[in-house]
């Protein structure tokens, strides 16, 4: 197991505090460019469009008795049919409420979702955030995300439907899927990883979802960095292995991502389709649409991410 030691000089090497001016409120965003989107733009063939967030329904990714206090959405009827005028020639309109986490389904984490040592992303401190939620970081302050995004098919590289129960998903083993599919992951990019457990929920099957999964070791934050990537997604939850690997340290992976690197992360992506299209042709690049819903405040955001390859 790292120690604390180990773990600090990793996060002194993937450090972006002040890279973009110590007021940032985006961090690795910013490296999205308008020659990251001409490029990104450039990357589509045929128009092929793949949606790749969950439906959000009673039917969702949490379990009973969540740790987090998480739910699958809540949804209702506001009014059913309320007419707006007389008969015979009636109006009428519904409406829904819905109550539901901004992390329950296809979601990113907002910069401001860890704090280590009572500190946020650029050294701003955790008590901003309160419960009127995140005055700073919050995931209102992404803007908009389209960009050039890239699948690790790391699945597919390894062997198998998907990849074996608590795989580490180190940094070799993302250098190894890229130099296997022939793709070279470049600044400002969106990679999505692959780790095949995608087709559980997608069958219906949550503990099957939820257990014991595969997924980014401690130092791919590092693959990351030096690549220079601007968010990272995974078709699973959580991004990272769980326990801990680094003593003391009880999410390491989102430390060095979210408060060290400034990087969102985004859980719970479908990718199986996506990923049967590029093995087909053998492309992995593709524009990104992943732009969140702009909760003001919030330290997650539900998204609706579209490939178009």
């Amino acid at each position: 197991m790292a120690t604390v030691k180990d773990f600090d000089a990793l996060a002194d090497q993937v450090r972006n505090w002040s890279r973009w001016g110590t007021a940032d409120q985006r961090g690795t965003l910013n490296l999205i460019t308008p020659e990251v989107v001409r490029k990104a733009a450039a990357t589509i063939t045929d128009g092929t469009t793949f949606p790749l967030g969950m439906d959000l329904s009673p039917r969702g990714p949490q379990l009973p008795g969540e740790v987090t206090g998480r739910m699958n959405p809540i949804r209702t009827m506001l009014a059913v049919n309320v007419p707006l005028a007389p008969p015979p020639d009636t109006s009428a309109y519904s409406d829904d409420l819905v109550i539901t986490p901004t992390q329950t389904a296809t979601h990113w984490d907002a910069l401001s979702h860890t704090s280590f040592r009572a500190s946020l992303y650029n050294g701003i401190p955790a008590g901003v955030i309160t419960a009127a939620g995140a005055t700073e970081l919050g995931i209102d302050r992404f803007g908009v995300v389209l960009s050039r995004g890239v699948l690790l098919d790391v699945a597919r590289h390894v062997g198998g439907a998907h990849l074996p129960r608590k795989f580490a998903i180190t940094r070799e083993v993302l250098e190894a899927t890229e130099r296997a599919q022939g793709v070279a992951v470049e600044p400002g990019d969106v990679v999505l990883v692959r780790t095949g457990l995608g087709r559980f929920f997608l069958d219906g099957d949550i503990p099957g979802y939820r257990t014991e999964v595969p997924a980014l070791d401690v130092d791919a934050a590092l693959y990351f960095h030096e690549r220079d990537v601007a968010a990272v997604a995974i078709d699973n939850m959580p991004t990272e292995l769980l326990p801990s690997a680094v003593e003391g340290v009880a999410l390491p992976l989102h430390t060095l991502c979210l408060v060290m690197m400034g990087l969102p992360l985004g859980e719970n992506w479908v990718l199986e389709d996506l990923a049967q299209a590029c093995a087909a042709d053998g492309r992995y690049a593709f524009l990104l649409d992943a732009t969140p819903e702009p909760f003001v405040n919030s330290t997650g955001g539900l998204v609706s991410p579209v490939a178009i390859r």
